[in-house]
């Protein structure tokens, strides 16, 4: 029971983890949404994740080989496949198992994709109520040589409906299809519900010019009638420009009529602010005429003509929309649109389309585009899906949580959110269950929260006061004048209250306090007697008159009391028209336009009558809220501020006045982040000042640098290339390297380099030569790592007063030369050099040197001395050297002689101590179900004429009507003469290879599986066949290949008629024998990069390079994090040694949860971390991080020894926080350079300093080591034995049906032939049965078991046992010696005793008493009969047809050979002539 409660936990921890974004290798080309998946495409993969964005699984589509794009990706929800279809080889179509994409049920070459860059849509038409669909597709023309259709079809998603899956053939044999007349580009379609039509929009490009075009069919099950009832409309936008392409559409769907529809329409002019629109039309105004750019097949009902829609409204003008998905929520639509630029937006429209604030949900640091296609998440329309590039988002479609009080709810104008007055939150209306919910007012839109009038009855004035929102809620309202209720009477009733007071009171300031719940709202009015409202102009009186509630009469220039019930104007919206002040303050530039999204903090404004100016406030289209920003100095006509933050996008920028009007107007560009990706150099001299160069994009973004921790910003400067001079930070000089940050606005950016800080360059001294009429100067300076450049030191020399600049010709590490220019009449000599860099200049004076005369002499002395000297010295020298070497060789020969001895006596005690105390626990036996073994079997190679031989999906347990032309061939090959004409015609063909012939006898063998008793028939006539060719006069060599038809079905042949005895006798052995070798293998040290192993039975997988085996064996306590509070199960005792790496401690963890629970834990390997308790604490332990040993470019794995790592430590199993979005590989092991990037045991062939690991020059040799070999022989051999004797065992003292049957027929063919050889007759068995059975069972046990992983050593492994295995079964006794293999040396002892015990097999087998033809024909009857619909017949014959079409002549010549008779030729000709009539893609 504890153990069910730990995999529920479990289950229900990987259920509540989830993610916002997901990184995929190479670019999104397409993704959609269905059956509670997530499915993206990218140029070389589909995955599938779930909602939450974790992966599931993922299948390659493209190889280098085969060029490869998914262009259609449909959920088929309704019937759990996902349709795919590509552009590889001129098209094809898949059908995928909706909840696991790496099953492929069936596969056809069919040509629907469009090329690879063109344009396509496709979508799922639902004609018949949910039961039947026809897949829709519309697409560019495709390259001749693969058909030339092109335009809209419809396709079948189903093999039962007319004419088969993926075909154009409807109930009427005629075709249907709609054709463009010019270029046209798919952009979108989507089917709409009562009615049922289709539309398709596209833009079409014809000698008039661009337009967009809507089309739209009626939907029906005749495809004719579909198309034929094809109709549309050009859609036309926008009054103040023309915008004739189509970016993204979306349609809004809703119950009834009328049917909107918004699209994104583009003018295609780069640098217009408004450059995309996005305009809402009325699709069911199309009438009934067809656009002229289209034709139908058959001829359109409708007449042709150019109808013109207009949008309805036009909701939002923007320099960069690329993306649009909508969906009406009660009266509202709420748009979600996508930028070129990276944001995702959100707007609303009230019933008359007039639209709110934009809201942005989302924005990139960088410019990534948002897919053209977006979609909801299925559950509750909660999230939306986006993709950017290699991304794939999901976002929230609402954001009520970063509103914390009721003013700030209401001011977003969205209205899925409202004030939760219980929880005092702003929410959606779900999360606010049994509570009052305040929220925008429900139809339209109004912008102020609060709104107030003043009316005038007698001598009273009433001051009524409305809250502009929907919902009930208690409310208490209170009006003061200072600290003095106003009202001589008041009233309250949700959501308005009123005040009276006396109009002698007038004027007077009120304070309003309007209390809902724990909210208290508070404006402040300025009340006046309205008939009195007098100011210096018309507009000052005006907005004098709307701020105190009176009515303004636009026609008198009047103010008077307000009337009724009337709503309070905006005051912008009363008295714009009015304003006409000559000296309002004026923009004139705006330094600078362009910013990051984080802001800027330097910035000038220039204009004129700025004293007045406050502030300056920032406004971007549409956006709900303005941000405004102080003055930070000021003169007449120049302002300095601070660009706040802001989405990207162009936003006006105004001045304001203390009046709070806003004058003039100037725009601003918010743009991407900048990036910063290396530093050039990436040093700098202690003494600073050194030119850093900064590389990456956006950089005139960037305000200041900063060098940590010298936290003093630094200037970055520009000039053609950004750059910044370095501080002086002597104190620092040693430490280091530093982080190096870009400060934009209010936020910073790291560089992905860092900066270190190096001692000064050391210039010692200096020479000079003379060349030409120049002086060149060679400049000598102490080695250092600066790898300084021309730029950075400038060099002058200098003659008494004069000096001359040295221009520098090369920089080295230990040296700079540079020349100094002279000419003929003046000669250049230099006394001394000044050498500028930095801050710093350094002088060196010229040494002088003796004449050249004493030199000479000086020199020669000195020579003769030195010779004599160095001869003395070079002798002594010798004589020693001798001496100590020869010592140290002895001590070294010693030492080696010592190491050697040890070697083998603890190889030797290894041998005879260690203990074999491998677990038979394995839990249940995964043994892989009949089809899927026989598929392996009889295509071994897979691959999607693999798959296609197994059944659809459904269609297990239900029997397919086979169509007439596959009934045809069927009854073709089940004539025996026509058969063996057929398969001898094919064999005398050169251009029928081995792969062919092996292909041919699996169809074959999946066409009759049938009929297993013809099968057996056809197999014994062409075995008959072959023995009498005149090639197999050596009759030894009989099948012992397979280069034949008839050797292949002999193989798969004995797999039918021996699944049963391997599942029932051999299974077990075989699985327990793998996992006996997998945990010997990882009994001992394993190196992960090489996956070599000192436990090994194959000699090339030997573990002997690694130096110096001193690990040791550790127990963990394993626990398990289940839940989300922290919780751990029960421990889990695992053996691990303490050279074992992380990997390879979390698949011991893994194992040994199998091995004791009998099921394998919920997450995988790359799912799961590992944690160590240290002191109360849990530690991350990793395969490689900062911690991780270096040697020259090559970095250690990480292992329990290097975190020191005790026994009996406790360890604790986690899920993966975070998923590295950004990262494309989950391992260290998905690095392509991970075998010369990292290493384990076996160090790199690199030259290092050894001083510190004096045990790595041991020498090392391989041969100490083979006992390892013998342990490993020792530990596994009675699994060994157990699986060759359950091999050639006889339970019940009978072997299997079909081997003593075959047997049987080979020793009457032997008798027939009058062979007396018994060596002839073993090898025939032989090669029958062990050779072309057993072993490929013994080295591919994954064609058994399923989830069995086989690595290269454990295949190598199996290798071993197989040649043993086999070596048992030889006539011949080898002769081994010391050169002998060691593959062969292992079983020597053993061999001799299976030998015999085959001998006996083979003995008892003849004696057996002989299974009859009836009886061996039932036997055969029941394995048709067991699995008569587990295969796909028809697609085995359809690929048969392939091969007699292409050889039909040679078939027909054989026939004619073998005097068949007419009939049989007039039926061949007849199945040729159905196939062709049909005409069929995926097989013409």
């Amino acid at each position: 029971m504890r153990t069910v409660y730990l995999g529920m936990l479990l289950l229900f921890q990987r259920a509540v983890s989830s993610l916002t974004e997901f990184s995929v290798n190479g670019e999104i080309r397409n993704f959609a949404v269905g059956n509670g998946k997530v499915f993206v495409v990218t140029d070389s993969q589909l995955l599938q994740m779930r909602l939450d964005l974790a992966e599931e699984k993922h299948k390659d589509i493209q190889n280098h080989r085969h060029q490869n794009r998914v262009n259609i990706l449909l959920p088929f929800d309704a019937n759990k496949t996902l349709i795919t279809c590509g552009t590889s080889d001129c098209g094809y179509c898949e059908l995928l198992d909706i909840n696991d994409i790496s099953r492929s049920f069936y596969r056809e070459d069919v040509t629907v994709s469009p090329s690879f860059n063109k344009s396509s849509v496709s979508f799922l038409v639902d004609f018949d109520e949910g039961t039947e669909k026809y897949m829709l597709v519309a697409r560019e023309k495709v390259p001749d040589d693969c058909g030339s259709d092109e335009g809209v079809s419809l396709r079948n998603t189903l093999e039962s409906q007319q004419g088969g899956i993926f075909s154009k053939a409807g109930i009427n044999p005629a075709e249907a299809s709609i054709s463009p007349q010019s270029d046209a580009e798919w952009i979108d379609g989507f089917q709409s519900s009562s009615p049922s039509y289709s539309y398709l929009l596209v833009n079409v490009k014809s000698r008039t010019g661009p337009a967009v075009v809507v089309l739209r069919m009626k939907n029906g099950r005749s495809k004719i009638e579909m198309t034929r009832s094809l109709e549309g409309a050009v859609l036309q936008c926008c009054d103040d420009k023309e915008r004739k392409k189509l970016l993204s559409s979306s349609v809004v769907l809703s119950s009834g009529s009328p049917l909107l529809w918004a699209g994104i329409f583009t003018a295609e002019e780069p640098n217009d602010p408004q450059k995309t629109a996005l305009a809402i039309y009325n699709l069911s105004q199309i009438r009934d005429r067809v656009p002229s750019y289209f034709s139908c097949k058959p001829t359109c009902r409708a007449q042709k003509g150019e109808d013109v829609l207009r949008p309805h409204a036009v909701v939002l003008k923007h320099s960069s929309m690329s993306s649009v998905a909508a969906e009406k929520k009660g009266s509202w639509i709420e748009l979600y649109i996508g930028t070129a630029t990276g944001q995702l937006m959100k707007i609303v429209l009230d019933k008359a389309l007039n639209s709110g604030c934009v809201t942005v949900l989302y924005k990139s640091d960088d410019d990534r585009m948002v897919f053209p296609r977006m979609h909801f998440d299925p559950v509750g329309h909660k999230y939306i899906y986006i993709a950017l590039r290699n991304q794939i988002r999901r976002v929230a479609v609402t954001q009520c949580g970063m509103y914390s009080t009721l003013r700030d709810c209401r001011a977003s104008q969205d209205p899925s959110c409202g004030w939760c007055l219980n929880t005092s939150k702003c929410l959606t209306k779900d999360e606010c269950s049994a509570s009052p919910w305040i929220s925008i007012p429900e139809d339209y839109f109004q912008k102020e929260l609060i709104s107030f009038q003043v009316t005038e009855l007698s001598t009273e004035v009433t001051l009524n006061l409305s809250l502009n929102v929907a919902g009930k809620s208690p409310l208490t309202c209170t009006f003061m004048d200072e600290h003095v209720n106003l009202c001589s009477s008041s009233s309250g009733v949700f959501p308005s209250c009123s005040c009276r007071f006396s109009s002698q009171l007038l004027p007077v300031n009120v304070t309003a306090n309007v209390t809902i719940g724990d909210q208290q709202i508070t404006e402040r009015l300025k009340l006046r007697s309205c008939p009195d409202v007098t100011e210096t102009s018309p507009y000052a009186k005006c907005v004098a008159c709307v701020s105190a509630g009176c009515h303004w009469s636009s026609s008198s220039n009047q103010c008077s009391w307000a009337h009724g019930s009337a709503s309070q104007v905006a005051v912008m919206d009363k008295c714009e028209g009015l304003y006409s002040e000559s000296n309002a303050p004026e923009i004139f530039s705006l330094e600078p336009n362009q910013v990051s999204f984080h802001g800027k903090k330097h910035a000038v404004l220039k204009g004129r009558n700025l004293e007045l100016v406050e502030k300056i406030r920032f406004h971007g289209v549409m956006e709900c809220t303005s941000k405004e920003t102080p003055v930070l100095e000021r003169s007449t006509d120049t302002l300095k501020f601070s660009v706040p933050s802001g989405n990207k996008g162009t936003v006006r920028v105004c001045v304001v006045t203390a009046d709070g009007r806003c004058h003039s107007n100037a725009k601003i560009t918010y743009g991407a982040q900048p990036t910063c990706t290396g530093l050039q150099p990436r040093n700098t001299w202690a003494s600073g000042k050194r030119k850093i160069t900064v590389l990456g994009n956006n950089l005139e973004f960037v305000d200041e640098v900063v060098v940590h921790p010298y936290d003093k910003p630094i200037t970055l400067n520009s000039n053609k290339t950004f750059w910044f001079h370095t501080h002086a930070l002597r104190e620092y000089m040693d430490s280091g390297p530093f982080n190096v940050s870009l400060i934009v606005g209010n936020s910073t950016v790291d560089c992905v380099d860092e900066l270190s800080y190096l001692p000064d360059p050391e210039f010692t001294s200096f020479s000079t030569s003379k060349v030409d009429n120049d002086v060149q100067v060679t400049i000598q300076k102490k080695d250092d790592n600066l790898t300084m450049s021309n730029e950075d030191v400038k060099v002058w020399g200098q003659q008494e007063e004069e000096q001359s600049e040295c221009v520098i010709d090369t920089v080295m590490s230990t040296a700079l030369t540079c020349r100094i220019v002279g000419n003929k009449n003046l000669e250049i000599r230099v006394d001394s050099i000044k050498i500028i860099f930095g801050n710093l200049t350094k002088a060196i004076e010229i040494q002088e040197m003796p004449s050249n005369n004493t030199k000479y002499a000086y020199t020669v002395v000195a020579l003769i001395v030195l010779i004599l000297l160095g001869a003395l010295v070079g002798v002594f020298i010798h004589r020693k050297s001798r001496q100590q070497m020869s010592a140290q060789m002895n001590e070294r020969l010693e030492l080696l002689e010592s190491e050697i001895r040890n070697e083998i006596r603890q190889g030797f005690v290894d041998l005879q101590t260690e203990k074999s105390d491998l677990t038979e626990n394995v839990g249940a036996i995964p043994f892989l179900d009949y089809k899927h073994f026989a598929l392996k079997i009889f295509f071994p190679e897979g691959g999607p004429l693999a798959s296609l031989m197994i059944k659809d999906i459904g269609q297990d347990a239900m029997k397919i009507e086979v169509d007439e032309k596959c009934q045809a061939l069927s009854a073709l090959i089940r004539d025996q003469m026509f058969l063996t004409c057929f398969i001898h015609a094919l064999e005398e063909q050169k251009t029928f290879s081995i792969k062919d012939k092996c292909v041919v006898a699996s169809l074959l063998t999946v066409a009759l599986h049938d009929n297993l008793p013809y099968l057996t028939e056809l197999m014994e006539d062409l075995l008959q066949t072959l023995m009498d060719l005149p090639s197999n006069a050596q009759p030894k060599l009989l099948l012992r290949r397979t280069e034949s038809i008839v050797e292949k079905v002999l193989t798969n042949w004995m797999s039918i008629c021996l699944y049963g005895f391997l599942r029932e006798s051999v299974g077990q052995p075989l699985f327990l024998l793998v996992s006996a070798l997998t945990q010997q293998i990882s009994k001992g040290p394993v190196d992960a990069v090489t996956e070599k192993a000192l436990y090994t039975l194959n000699e090339d997988w030997l573990l002997w390079q690694a130096q110096g085996f001193n690990f040791s064996h550790l127990k963990l306590n394993v626990l398990f994090a289940v839940g989300t509070e922290g919780e751990v199960s029960e421990s889990l005792e695992v053996n691990a040694l303490t050279c074992d790496t992380i990997e390879q401690v979390k698949e011991k963890i893994l194992q040994t949860f199998q091995r004791k629970f009998g099921f394998p834990y919920t997450q995988q390997l790359r799912e799961i971390d590992i944690e160590y308790e240290k002191e109360g604490r849990y530690e991350p332990l990793e395969e490689v991080d900062g911690s991780s040993e270096v040697q020259g470019e090559v970095t250690m794995l990480n292992t329990l020894q290097h975190y020191q790592i005790p026994d009996g430590a406790c360890i604790k199993v986690m899920t993966k926080r975070l998923h590295a979005p950004l990262s494309p590989q989950t391992s260290v092991k998905d690095d392509q350079d991970f075998s010369t990037k990292y290493f384990h045991l076996i160090d790199p062939d690199i030259d290092r300093d050894e001083r510190n690991h004096p045990e790595r020059k041991k020498l090392k040799l391989k041969e100490i080591y083979l006992t390892k070999l013998l342990s490993t022989k020792v530990a596994v051999h009675s699994f060994v034995e157990n699986l060759f004797r359950s091999i050639w065992g006889m339970p019940s003292n009978r072997a299997p049906s079909a081997v003593k049957y075959f047997f049987d027929f080979l020793d009457a063919q032997a008798e027939k032939k009058k062979i007396s050889d018994p060596d002839v007759l073993h090898i025939w068995k032989t090669n029958s049965l062990p050779l072309r059975f057993w072993v490929n069972i013994l080295k591919n046990p994954n064609f058994v078991f399923s989830d069995l992983e086989k690595t290269p050593h454990l295949d190598s492994c199996l290798s071993v046992i197989a040649q043993a295995f086999m070596d048992s079964f030889s006539l011949t006794d080898q002769q081994l010696g010391k050169h002998a293999p060691t593959n062969k040396l292992l079983y020597a002892k053993d061999i001799p005793l299976y030998k015999q015990e085959v001998k006996t097999y083979y003995k008892l087998v003849r004696d057996q008493s002989s299974v009859s033809s009836q009886e061996f024909k039932m036997f055969l009857q029941d394995e048709s009969k067991k699995h008569e619909n587990e295969f796909n017949e028809s697609a085995a014959l359809r690929e048969l047809y392939k091969y007699m079409h292409r050889y039909f002549p040679e078939i027909i010549q054989k026939l004619e050979e073998k005097d068949a008779s007419s009939k049989l030729k007039e039926e061949m000709h007849r199945v040729k002539n159905l196939f062709e009539d049909m005409k069929r893609s995926a097989w013409t």
